[in-house]
C-alpha cells in the first residue's frame, strides 16, 4: 500500500509566502557550456514539472553562492538534443521524455549519471504481470497539481464542462461522437488525444478515469504533454488532458516559451468544478481535492537518499522535509509562480514507495 499517498492527496495548502521569485531567469537544461560536476544533483523526467525545477536550479544555486563547494542542482528538460551527457564523467543516455521514462532512466543508472527523476505521478504497484516501480525508489513529495481536459479555445464542438463519467466514456470509446455525450451537440467524431508514452500525466489521467488503457478510438498520434501549440489540438473535435498548474504558469505567469505554451487550447471544467480560481488565476483547491488532483514528486534511489556521503546529504538538503524546497520562501514563491499549490509541513518532503 502507498504509505502516505491518501493523506497527500487530501492535503492542499496555498503558499503562505508570496515573495517574488528570485532574480534570474530559469533556462531549459543547464546553461549553454555548463556541464554539471560529478557531485552535482542532476534530474530528468516529467514535462509537467521541468519548468519549476529549472527555476529551483537557478534559485538554489544562487542560494548556495558562487564560492560554495556543495553540490549544485540541475535539471534536464523532457525534450531537446539527445543523447545527452547529464554530468561530468556520466555515460550518455537517451533523453527521457516524461515521468515514467525518467524513473526508468533513474533505475537503469547510478548517481554518476542521474540523481533524481521528476514525476507528475505517484508510485505504481505491481499488478498481475504488469511490473510496478521498484520498492527501492522513494517518491519525495513537493507540491500539488491537478489534471483537467483542454479543447480548442475557439470553435470547439466540445462542451466547456464534462463529467468524469463523460471523460471515461470518451477514453474507453463508449462515446464516439459529441452527440453521444449530449444530444444537443454535433455528431462529429471525437478526436481524443493523449500525451506521449512515458508521460506521468498519461498514466495519472487514465487511472483517474478508472482505465488501465485507452480504447481503440483514441487517436494513435500522441502529443507532447502540455503543449497547446500543437496544431492537432486546434481541431474543433480535439480533446486532451492538460496539467492545470502548467497551464497557469504558461498563460498567467509568463512561463511559456517556444512550443511550451497553451497556444491553441483552453483548459475546461470537470463535474462543474472550475480548475482555476478566477479571482486570482490560481489552481483551485476545490478542484485539486477531487480525484483529478495529484501530488507531484521527485524520485530518488533509497540507498542514495539514506547515504551519509556528499550527494546523499545534498539530496535531503534540497528535497527533504527540512530541505530548501520545503522550507525556503523563494522555493515556495517558485511553486506558486509556476501554478502549483504548496504542501503543508510534514507532507512536503515526505516519502512513499511501491509495494508488490
Amino acid at each position: 500500500m502507498r504509505k502516505t499517498a491518501a493523506k497527500l492527496l487530501a492535503a492542499v495548502a496555498i503558499a503562505t509566502s508570496v515573495a517574488t521569485v528570485a532574480t534570474g531567469t530559469a533556462v531549459a537544461d543547464p546553461a549553454a557550456g555548463v556541464t554539471p560536476a560529478a557531485q552535482d544533483i542532476v534530474g530528468v523526467g516529467s514535462d509537467t514539472t521541468q519548468a519549476v525545477l529549472n527555476q529551483f536550479s537557478t534559485d538554489y544555486n544562487a542560494f548556495l553562492g558562487a564560492s560554495s563547494t556543495l553540490p549544485r542542482l540541475y535539471s534536464w528538460d523532457s525534450t531537446g538534443t539527445s543523447p545527452l551527457t547529464t554530468k561530468t564523467g556520466a555515460t550518455s543516455i537517451n533523453r527521457p521524455n516524461g515521468s515514467s521514462a525518467g524513473i526508468s532512466a533513474l533505475d537503469a543508472s547510478s548517481k554518476t549519471t542521474i540523481d533524481f527523476a521528476r514525476s507528475s505521478r505517484g508510485p505504481k504497484n505491481t499488478v498481475g504481470t504488469t511490473p510496478g516501480d521498484p520498492t527501492t525508489d522513494l517518491f519525495v513529495a513537493f507540491a500539488k497539481d491537478a489534471v483537467s481536459y483542454a479543447t480548442a479555445t475557439t470553435g470547439s464542438n466540445a462542451p466547456v464542462n464534462l463529467s468524469k463519467a463523460d471523460l471515461t466514456r470518451i477514453y474507453n470509446c463508449s462515446a464516439l461522437t459529441w452527440k453521444d455525450i449530449n444530444a444537443s451537440l454535433p455528431a462529429n467524431p471525437i478526436k481524443a488525444y493523449l500525451p506521449q508514452n512515458g508521460s506521468g500525466t498519461l498514466s495519472f489521467f487514465l487511472s483517474a478515469l478508472g482505465l488501465t488503457a485507452p480504447g481503440a478510438c483514441v487517436q494513435p498520434t500522441r502529443v507532447q504533454e502540455n503543449q497547446g501549440t500543437d496544431l492537432l489540438l486546434a481541431d474543433a473535435d480535439a480533446i486532451v488532458p492538460y496539467s492545470v498548474a502548467h497551464y497557469i504558469g504558461q498563460v498567467y505567469n509568463g512561463h511559456g516559451s517556444g512550443a511550451d505554451q497553451a497556444g491553441n487550447v483552453t483548459i475546461r471544467s470537470i463535474d462543474a468544478v472550475a480548475p482555476i480560481q478566477t479571482s486570482d488565476n490560481t489552481l483551485s483547491p476545490i478542484f485539486a481535492a477531487t480525484s483529478f488532483g495529484r501530488v507531484i514528486y521527485n524520485v530518488v534511489r533509497q540507498t542514495n537518499w539514506l547515504a551519509t556521503d556528499t550527494q546523499g546529504t545534498a539530496l535531503r538538503a534540497i528535497f527533504g522535509s527540512n530541505g530548501w524546497i520545503c522550507k525556503n520562501a523563494t522555493a515556495a514563491a517558485d511553486i506558486k509562480s509556476y501554478g502549483f499549490l504548496t504542501l503543508p509541513l510534514g507532507a512536503c518532503g515526505s516519502t512513499t514507495h511501491s509495494t508488490i
